[in-house]
């Protein structure tokens, strides 16, 4: 059995250890059910983003949009690609700085879309501007 690694429930907060050779087999938040590798971006808040940044131990990629942004519109489809194509390697969030612009403020954000990477409870890298799947899949790669 390999090492257990801690992953946040984007649903509910509770932190789960999954086994690390387990990832990529559909794991479920043992509090409330919800998917851990969903293979899906997932629309989060900021005290759920912050616990996971802290917490996890898989990388975490935030993507801090908007609606009205027109970059942010184009690049959704490809972040859900990327979020698929790296289901179990890696976890992909949105979060919407018009519902919660201190959020935006708080992690510096000063132009949108902005991904942010975590990986061992650090901030690992940022990005700016509107990237195809396979970019933000490579630059995803590179977190650590």
């Amino acid at each position: 059995m390999s090492a257990a690694r801690k992953l946040t429930c984007l649903d509910c907060g509770q932190v789960n250890r999954v086994p690390a050779d387990r990832l990529d087999a559909g794991p479920k938040c043992g509090t409330c059910g919800a998917a851990l590798m969903p293979g899906k971006p997932i629309e989060v808040d900021p005290k759920i983003l912050d616990k996971a940044a802290r917490t996890d131990d898989v990388p975490l990629v935030a993507d801090f949009w908007a609606p009205w942004c027109g970059p942010c519109r184009m690049m959704a489809p490809e972040f859900s690609k990327a979020a698929g194509a790296l289901k179990g390697r890696a976890r992909l969030v949105k979060l919407n700085t018009q519902d919660f612009p201190q959020a935006g403020a708080s992690h510096g954000i000063r132009g949108i879309p902005t991904m942010v990477g975590w990986a061992g409870g650090r901030e690992r890298a940022r990005q700016s501007g509107a990237m195809r799947a396979p970019e933000i899949e490579a630059w995803i790669g590179r977190l650590g």
